[in-house]
């Protein structure tokens, strides 16, 4: 218990980052499903349009 104690600081600012980094990575994987591109800009002037848009 006495560990906890010490260190509580580092142990809040952990579970705030991994909470962060879980929200950030299911944007990311909400947005890949929905078929957005992930760079923001549209995609008639990109060279890897084909990459990221592969015909069906």
């Amino acid at each position: 218990m006495n560990w906890i104690i010490e260190n509580m600081a580092t142990i809040i600012v952990s579970a705030i980052v991994l909470g962060v980094l879980s929200l950030a990575l299911y944007k990311i994987i909400k947005d890949k499903k929905s078929g957005k591109t992930s760079c923001g800009c549209s995609c008639s002037g990109c060279a890897m349009k084909e990459m990221c848009h592969k015909e069906k």
